[in-house]
């Protein structure tokens, strides 16, 4: 692979070097690199150290101005980070793995599509509906009733649809378990790490709309609707029959009560608890979690 392979994949506003220079690999940005074959990205905040670099290959900001070395090759981007990803998706990811393992379960009465990956004591139960094209990993379990759209990545050691913690007083004051008659329901582009948990709604669906990231440990309880582009991140707790709106950031570590509604395009903070609801383009942080004025 040559440069100009990978110049013919990303939106560049600049090149400086030699597009016939192979690349053999990609690296973090190193300036000690002594090797021409590799790829590197740096943002705007490291931007100092760039003229430090001697040898290789980086993608750097576009607003890079420097004594420019002519044993780097540069290829200025209006987005690194974007287009690094780009390059790595393009030509080094190790493409998906299609078929069922002998050891998984699956229920005759549920369909699977096509060019899927069902990794080793995966459990799909009855009734449900696998698109085209999805990953499950090893050892998770999908229970009865799921309904998971194309394109659609699972981690491995996760529950999807199984009952949530739901319990009423019956009239000696006794909890009893309230019966989950709904299902989960994860559209297409969504991506959920390891170790999740994502509960049926007692009537209705739990839904997880397109393009929706969850990270590894986050616990998702039933009834919830998180809308499209929004990410989890490690060890959130969504409390039931919550609404998530478009683009959020739910940050690592935080709770959020039942039958809340989060805005569009706002920020819970890292470790904040939420009792109350949060506008649309709003950060919250802290425990109760309050608006932060981030001017």
């Amino acid at each position: 692979m040559k440069i100009e392979d990978i110049l013919s994949v990303i939106d560049f506003v600049d090149f400086k070097g030699n597009t016939n220079q192979e690349i053999e690999n990609v690296i973090p940005f190193q300036v000690t690199n002594m090797y021409e074959s590799v790829l590197m990205w740096i943002n705007e905040k490291n931007l100092g150290k760039l003229p430090l670099l001697k040898a290789g290959i980086v993608i750097c900001p576009s607003k890079a101005d420097i004594d420019w070395n002519e044993n780097v090759n540069y290829i200025l981007v209006d987005k690194p980070r974007d287009a690094f990803r780009k390059v790595m998706e393009k030509f080094f990811v190790i493409t998906p793995k299609f078929g069922i393992s002998k050891s998984a379960s699956i229920d005759s009465s549920s369909s699977i599509g096509v060019d899927c990956f069902i990794g080793n004591n995966v459990v799909i139960e009855e009734n449900c509906i696998i698109g085209d094209a999805v990953q499950i990993d090893h050892n998770t379990v999908v229970k009865q009733g799921t309904i998971i759209d194309e394109q659609v990545i699972i981690g491995a050691n996760c529950t999807i649809g199984g009952v949530g913690f739901g319990y009423e007083k019956d009239t000696d004051g006794r909890y009893t378990f309230m019966p989950h008659l709904g299902n989960v329901v994860i559209k297409s582009g969504v991506e959920i790490g390891n170790n999740v948990c994502i509960d049926r709604a007692v009537l209705g669906s739990t839904i997880l709309s397109r393009n929706v990231k969850v990270d590894n440990f986050v616990h998702i309880a039933h009834g919830v609707f998180v809308d499209e582009n929004s990410l989890l991140i490690a060890h959130a707790m969504i409390g039931g029959s919550t609404k998530i709106g478009k683009n959020v950031w739910v940050a690592p570590s935080s709770s959020i009560i039942n039958a809340c509604t989060v805005g569009d395009n706002a920020l819970i903070g890292m470790g904040a608890v939420v009792i109350k609801p949060v506008e649309e383009g709003k950060v919250v942080v802290g425990n109760p979690a309050r608006p932060f004025n981030v001017n």
